[in-house]
């Protein structure tokens, strides 16, 4: 069992400071089901790779009781073990990198938090679902996965192929982000987890999902799949991930309150909604994604146009989602207007395929809710992943806050706001964004223009 992690972040040694082990030597562990090895075969100022080798023992396994297979069967001493990636990676991860997993360096504590190329090999996981589930697992989390299949005997192809495939994830993040993923999803894919799973691994899960595994769309398989398909267990699970969900609910009703009460003297948000609208009409638009839907007032008046064959709305909150379908009446409306609309739950920032094909994506109010830190991630998955033909997206412009009497100066709209844009910045983005996914972008007002300050919403429509 082999997992590989290289980098060509430079100097590429830096590789040894973040998983704490030198790379002249080879060093040794000993663990409950054999031993684990770590070694360099590849050490440069360019280049750099660490290999975990697992030596699992089958035998010990069966001795210790610590096999989920009946005593008495070949199947004890003959099996997969050995050889394919399961939770016992997960147990030499932790034992062998924890203070990486961790974010933790001891010599160079600034790189823990410093994103640099990785690409990271398994030589065998398991996977029933072939290779689409292992796209489903880390593709929205923004990786390059190229996958191997192997056929069960290459002597007889005849054969088929088996259910093994050897996996190369590849992208520029922490150390702590691609172990920890790697961590919690190759358990999913482990029929025979060799550890009692209990209330303790809800709460590891909590611990390692943090940030990311509340919004992934396959967030419910893989908490059902980590917790040994315990039904109750992944209830606990799924219910303290929609409490702590990772995105802000840039649209729901709470939290856009403050914002309302702000705007409205001059009824912005319907100006939004009508100015998005109208943009979207303008173009032969079929199959619409509203991406930060909330509670649905743009697929509101979307339904109210026939000529749109298809409409999602994509949030990260299933809370949100669930008051949007009850404000659209989703359960009362005619056969063929509810085949028309679509509500998935979703993140702003992990790639994911169901948003790709769309004529047009809109996106209301809703960047102004992201660390800045995330936004490329999002321009990554809207503008190269799911690339529609046009993206209508609105944003608060700053300047004009000090035409709002109850807004105090130096303050933003909303207190989840991470930045409010000047027009000038906006449209500084706006230009990145076509230099960087080849699109074209036209600026628009939203409400009454002053002329020195502009208008209170900006709006870029981008066109391929």
């Amino acid at each position: 069992m082999l997992l590989t992690i290289s980098t060509t972040h430079q100097p590429a040694t830096d590789l040894g400071f973040l998983l704490a082990k030198n790379p002249s030597k080879v060093q040794t562990f000993e663990l409950p089901f054999g031993e684990a090895h770590v070694f360099y075969p590849e050490v440069s100022k360019e280049r750099c790779t660490a290999a975990l080798m697992l030596a699992i023992d089958p035998i010990s396994l069966v001795r210790g009781g610590k096999d989920s297979r009946s005593e008495g069967t070949s199947a004890q001493y003959v099996n997969d073990r050995p050889y394919v990636a399961s939770s016992f990676m997960s147990v030499a991860i932790n034992k062998v990198f924890g203070s990486a997993l961790a974010g933790r360096c001891r010599d160079k504590p600034e790189l823990t938090d410093l994103p640099i190329a990785l690409e990271v090999t398994i030589s065998a996981v398991e996977s029933h679902g072939g290779e689409v589930l292992l796209q489903k697992l880390f593709e929205p989390l923004g990786y390059d996965v190229e996958i191997q299949g192997h056929p069960l005997d290459e002597k007889f192809p005849e054969w088929g192929a088996s259910k093994y495939f050897s996996i190369k994830l590849s992208k520029i993040c922490t150390l702590k982000e691609i172990l920890t993923h790697i961590y919690v999803l190759v358990p999913c894919l482990d029929n025979d987890k060799h550890y009692y799973v209990g209330e303790d691994e809800v709460l590891k899960l909590l611990r390692h999902g943090e940030g990311w595994l509340a919004s992934h769309p396959e967030s419910k398989y893989i908490t059902h799949r980590y917790l040994k398909n315990r039904q109750s267990l992944t209830k606990i699970a799924m219910d303290r991930l929609s409490e702590g969900v990772s995105e802000p609910d840039v649209n729901e009703e709470s939290n856009v309150g403050e914002e309302v009460a702000i705007e409205k003297t001059i009824s912005l948000n319907e100006m939004r909604m009508t100015a998005v609208l109208a943009a979207v009409l303008k173009e032969n638009t079929r199959r619409v994604l509203d991406v930060g839907c909330g509670e649905g007032n743009l697929l509101k008046l979307l339904l109210q146009e026939n000529r749109f064959t298809e409409i999602t709305g994509m949030d990260v909150s299933h809370r949100v989602l669930e008051s949007a379908s009850e404000r659209l009446h989703l359960e009362k409306l005619p056969e063929r207007q509810r085949q028309r609309i679509n509500l998935i739950q979703g993140s702003l920032t992990y790639r994911d395929k169901r948003l790709e094909g769309y004529d047009a994506a809109t996106c209301i109010e809703v960047i102004e809710h992201m660390d800045a830190d995330r936004l490329p991630a999002f321009e990554r998955v809207l503008f190269e992943c799911a690339k529609p033909n046009i993206v209508v997206l609105t944003t608060p412009n700053s300047e004009y806050n000090s035409k709002f009497p109850t807004l105090a100066a130096g303050k933003f709209r909303h207190r989840d706001h991470r930045f409010e844009w000047t027009r000038k910045e906006f449209q500084s983005w706006a230009n990145g964004v076509c230099e960087r996914f080849s699109y074209k972008v036209e600026f628009d007002n939203i409400g009454d223009v002053d002329e020195n300050l502009g208008a209170p919403t900006q709006m870029a429509i981008f066109k391929k």
